[in-house]
C-alpha cells in the first residue's frame, strides 16, 4: 500500500477520503466516537498539506439513517473549519455502493483528485467505495488503516511468546477459521462468550437455553488439542437470579451469562505470562448483564507487559465505556474485517490500493 506520506503535492485538489463513521447513536447523538476519533489524524494531516477533504461514510446498514449527528460530532472534537471539510451523503443510500457499480465508482470519483481509505473495518466489503473507487484515482492508505495492518500483522508474523489468544463472542462459522489457524500460532487459545457453549456441549455437558451454534465444525477434534482452554465454570441465569456454577452443572433452564470467577483466576497467571495478548470478542452475553467478567480480563490485560491487542465490536465498546483505550497496546476499529485480516492477511480495500 502507499502511505499518504508518500503524496507529493496536494496543495489546492480534493481528496475523497474513505472512512468508517457507522457509529451507534441513540436519541440523536452518537453514543460511542472512537471511529471518529481514529480518523482525525488523517483528516488533519490531509488539511495541513493544502487539501479539501470529502468524506465518504455509510451509517447504518441501509443508508435510510441520515449523518447529521455523525457531522455534529465530528465538528465539535475535530475543531476543524467547515470549509476544510465537507460530507458526502450517506453512501448506502446509493444502490450502486453495495452493488459494487463501476458506473458509481466512476461518478465518486469525478468528486476529487486522490483517493485515501482509512475505514479498516470496512475494508472487507465488496463495495463501490472501497474496491473500485481506488481504480480511478491515485489511491493511499490512511493512517489507522496503516496501523491497523502493523499492528494486526504482529499476531502472525513472528508473535511473541508465550502468546494467548482469547476469543469470545458468536458467530462460530466467522472464528472457526482462527481458532484452527490460532492454535497452531499461539500457546494458548481460550474459548469465551457464546462459542464457549458448543465447545461445552460437544464435552457433553448442558448448556440449559444458552445461544449454540448447531452446525458440525469438528469440535471433538479441537477438544483434544492441549492449547485449548474452556471455562471451568460460568455465571448462569437461573430465574431472575446470576449464580456461579461448575461448567459441567448448567440446568436445562438456565442461560450462560459469563464466564465464572474461578475461570477469571485461572487466566490471571496466563495473562501475567504472556508477552503477547490478542483478544477478539467478549467474554459474556454483555446485552443480558455478562460483561463483568469480560471487564476484570481488561483490566488484567491492562496492566500486564505484555504487548495487548484488543479487536471485536462488542469489545471495544466495552474499553471505550471504560476509558481504556490509551491502555493498550492497539484497539483495532474493526469487527468483521479484523476476524477477517487476522485469518487471511489481507482484506479486499487493502489489495485495492496495491
Amino acid at each position: 500500500m502507499r502511505s499518504i506520506r508518500e503524496i507529493k503535492n496536494i496543495k489546492g485538489k480534493t481528496a475523497l477520503l474513505r472512512v468508517d463513521f457507522n457509529v451507534p447513536i441513540k436519541n440523536g447523538e452518537v453514543e460511542d466516537d472512537f471511529r471518529i476519533r481514529a480518523a482525525l489524524p488523517t483528516i488533519k494531516f490531509l488539511i495541513k498539506k493544502g487539501a479539501k477533504v470529502v468524506l465518504i461514510t455509510h451509517l447504518g446498514k441501509d443508508g435510510t439513517e441520515s449523518l447529521y449527528p455523525v457531522i455534529k460530532r465530528f465538528f465539535e472534537i475535530s475543531k476543524i473549519a467547515l470549509e476544510k471539510v465537507t460530507f458526502f451523503d450517506n453512501v448506502r443510500k446509493f444502490l450502486g455502493e453495495m452493488e459494487n457499480d463501476q458506473a458509481f465508482a466512476k461518478k465518486l470519483s469525478a468528486m476529487g483528485d486522490i483517493y485515501v481509505n482509512d475505514a479498516f473495518s470496512v475494508s472487507h466489503r465488496e463495495h463501490a467505495s472501497v474496491v473500485s473507487l481506488p481504480k480511478y484515482l491515485p489511491s493511499y492508505a490512511g493512517f489507522q488503516l496503516e496501523e491497523e495492518v502493523k499492528n494486526l500483522s504482529h499476531a502472525f508474523k513472528n508473535p511473541k511468546h508465550p502468546f494467548l489468544f482469547i476469543l469470545g463472542g458468536a458467530k462460530f462459522s466467522t472464528k472457526m477459521p482462527l481458532i484452527k489457524k490460532y492454535l497452531e500460532l499461539a500457546d494458548q487459545v481460550f474459548i469465551g462468550g457464546a462459542l464457549a457453549n458448543d465447545f461445552l456441549k460437544a464435552k457433553g455437558y448442558e448448556v440449559g437455553q444458552s445461544l449454540v451454534d448447531d452446525t458440525n465444525y469438528g469440535i471433538s477434534r479441537i477438544l483434544e488439542n492441549e492449547k485449548l482452554i474452556l471455562p471451568v465454570d460460568v455465571i448462569v441465569k437461573s430465574q431472575d437470579k446470576l449464580i456461579n456454577k461448575k461448567a459441567n452443572e448448567v440446568g436445562k433452564d438456565e442461560i450462560i451469562l459469563d464466564i465464572g470467577k474461578e475461570t477469571v483466576e485461572n487466566l490471571a497467571p496466563l495473562i501475567k505470562k504472556a508477552k503477547l495478548i490478542l483478544w477478539n470478542g467478549p467474554l459474556g452475553k454483555c446485552e443480558d448483564g455478562g460483561e463483568k467478567s469480560t471487564e476484570e480480563i481488561l483490566k488484567l490485560v491492562s496492566v500486564s507487559k505484555a504487548e495487548s491487542i484488543i479487536g471485536g465490536g462488542d469489545t471495544v465498546a466495552l474499553v471505550s465505556d471504560m476509558k481504556m483505550e490509551k491502555e493498550f497496546s492497539f484497539v483495532s476499529t474493526g469487527g468483521g474485517a479484523t476476524l477477517e485480516f487476522l485469518a487471511n492477511g489481507t482484506l479486499l480495500g487493502i489489495k485495492a490500493l496495491e
